[in-house]
């Protein structure tokens, strides 16, 4: 039996080597979503905002280089950060953005009823759904790798 090696107090966990498998299976998630119907273009952008707002470098590099592989526009990328101050999104897009920040921000007297009814001018319940998993993913990888800082 081999000695466990000596780990340095405050270094990162390596996710990947410890519990491997279960982050292989939560990285199926994605690609279940998207066969679900959850628009690619969309997720980006979501991926990209939440990453912003939780600061996960690591994130925000990964989903830009996507965004742009996928056709995603550099002046939409540059004003997403911006969102709601602009014209390059849709009402629909905005819709998202917001159900996204709210979920990320989760600050106390936020009207999710209000947030769900413009959702739902733009997006079925299951749209929505998906949009919320979308949030939910993200929020979850950005911590971990926010974790490794």
């Amino acid at each position: 039996m081999n000695a466990p090696t000596q780990i340095q107090k405050g270094a990162p966990v390596e996710y990947e080597t410890q519990i491997g498998p279960l982050l292989g299976h939560l990285g199926q998630v994605h690609g279940m979503m998207e066969k679900a119907g959850m628009p690619r273009q969309l997720s980006h952008l979501i991926e990209l905002r939440v990453s912003q707002i939780n600061r996960c470098g690591f994130c925000v590099k990964m989903h830009t280089r996507e965004a742009r592989k996928d056709g995603e526009t550099n002046e939409r990328l540059d004003r997403l950060a911006v969102w709601d101050s602009v014209d390059d999104f849709s009402h629909t897009e905005k819709a998202a953005f917001a159900w996204a920040e709210a979920l990320t921000y989760m600050e106390r007297g936020t009207d999710f009823g209000a947030l769900r009814a413009d959702l739902r001018a733009h997006f079925d319940d299951h749209q929505i759904s998906l949009i919320t998993a979308c949030t939910c993913m993200i929020n979850l990888w950005n911590r971990f790798q926010i974790s490794k800082h």
